[in-house]
């Protein structure tokens, strides 16, 4: 699968296939009752019984120059996760990456819209029983904000697991570089502050030969909270924050050509809706 912004290729990588129970335990808010008010959600992002559908997966984005990366899902081999089926997987995300024409060797840049758990896991992988980068040749890119606030807050088993297996050792390998909104990792891409969903979380701007995309990270987990935009996730670090940011971003982005594409979600556009919108 994938889409066209201008010179800029977007394919979309799957590490892992959610759903129902699962989605509904992250947004409380969203009962098959109220999702079955939004049939505009059938059948791209929602099931006909009301179950929200959701994919943890990466973004490939091919510019002319460079292969970037953007968010690695879960990962294999990976312990002290809260949701079973997380725990020492043995999924195909390399080979799907090859097939959609990238080798790990081959990836330029690798990009973390923030650092939950879901966004880091092929950050690294083991040799050798040890931890280190998934994408030898790649820099990687993480906000500073974030990175400090896990670096001095993770408590948690899994936080701490995250941060040990999957963060710390590319800071220790020399790889990161720390970005901040504004930056322009490249001619195409821009960082975007769109905070809320994590301490320092951040979306990516694309711009090529006239169009435009938006890498939008966990701003929603799905399109249903721009039809409700205090729905919040249980699991971002300031939910009136987080509804603000997904109202200013729907407001600038509504009823344009802009491609929003979720951190969890297929891309569409998003059009008003009287006082909220809802995505096409």
């Amino acid at each position: 699968m994938n889409w066209k912004i201008g010179d800029v290729t977007i394919h979309k990588i799957v590490d892992l296939v959610g759903g129902g129970a699962g989605v509904r335990a992250l947004l409380p808010n969203a009962t098959a009752e109220e999702i079955v008010k939004m049939p505009w959600l059938i059948p791209s992002y929602a099931e006909p019984n009301g179950d929200l559908k959701l994919t943890v997966h990466s973004w490939l984005v091919r510019t002319p120059k460079l292969n970037i990366v953007v968010d690695t899902g879960i990962g294999n081999g990976k312990l002290n996760r809260s949701r079973p089926h997380w725990n020492d997987r043995k999924g195909d995300y390399l080979q799907r990456l090859e097939a959609a024409g990238c080798t790990a060797e081959s990836i330029d840049l690798v990009i973390c819209t923030h650092l939950h758990v879901d966004h880091v896991g092929w950050n690294t992988r083991q040799d050798d029983g040890k931890w280190g980068p998934t994408f030898p040749n790649a820099r990687y890119l993480f906000g500073s904000q974030e990175y400090r606030y896990w670096e001095k807050n993770s408590r948690s088993d899994e936080e701490i697991a995250v941060f040990e297996d999957s963060i710390h050792p590319i800071f220790s390998a020399g790889l990161v570089d720390f970005v901040e909104p504004e930056d322009s990792p490249c001619e195409e891409l821009r960082f975007v502050g769109t905070p809320g969903h994590s301490a320092g979380h951040m979306s990516i701007a694309i711009s090529s030969k006239g169009h435009n995309a938006l890498l939008a990270g966990d701003v929603a987990h799905n399109p249903c909270q721009f039809a409700r935009l205090n729905w919040s996730s249980v699991v971002d670090f300031d939910r009136e924050q987080a509804s603000q940011t997904r109202r200013e971003l729907a407001r600038k982005f509504a009823d344009t050509p802009t491609l929003i594409f979720g951190g969890h979600f297929d891309p569409g556009r998003l059009v008003s809706a009287g006082d909220t919108f809802k995505m096409i």
